[in-house]
């Protein structure tokens, strides 16, 4: 099922995730839902805030941007209750954009690289480390779980110079071809 996204001044997304246990309620059935609603909104990660559940999990397919990164080519994972246990390398700036953010897209600085922990969708624990637009997109996704936009990682002037938009988007004034809610 296509959920809908929520959308900047929703108050879930400012929320701190929760951890998620095997047993939780319809579990594969959610996989299934983010993933759908992800490829439905040509996004390339998605994070389980994001469609109205403050737990901690996220997918993410970056097949879509591989001509900014070969190792994106086959990239896609589930990851269930993710913690970034290390950032490292140059910061490197990229332009984001975010399904709950509709229209918008800025230059972000991040590091180049990161090193997780998290369980896959057989609650499996992995360590892995990525760099990249790999690394990018899992900082992307995990600051949705920590209630973090990337607007919020912009320059104080950057933030001012786009602020009419991202109140116009409180009160529903934006385009977006995929199913949206706000609050």
């Amino acid at each position: 099922m296509i959920l809908p996204v929520y959308v900047y001044g929703s108050p879930i997304l400012r929320k701190v995730a929760v951890e998620i246990t095997p047993d939780y309620p319809d579990l594969k059935q959610f996989f299934t839902d983010m993933w759908d609603t992800m490829y439905y909104a040509d996004g390339v990660g998605l994070a389980a805030p994001q469609v109205g559940r403050s737990i901690r999990l996220i997918v993410i397919d970056t097949s879509v941007i591989a001509k900014d990164d070969e190792a994106a080519k086959n990239f896609k994972k589930l990851l269930i209750n993710p913690t970034i246990i290390e950032r490292t390398g140059d910061q490197m700036s990229y332009t984001e954009g975010c399904l709950s953010i509709p229209g918008l897209h800025e230059n972000v600085a991040r590091d180049s690289k990161v090193r997780i922990k998290y369980y896959d969708e057989n609650f499996v624990e992995h360590n892995e480390s990525y760099e990249g637009v790999i690394a990018r997109v899992i900082q992307h996704e995990y600051d949705h779980l920590e209630g973090i936009m990337f607007v919020d990682r912009l320059s104080a002037l950057r933030k001012k110079l786009i602020k009419s938009k991202l109140i116009g988007m409180t009160k529903g004034k934006y385009d977006a071809d995929y199913k949206t809610k706000i609050g």
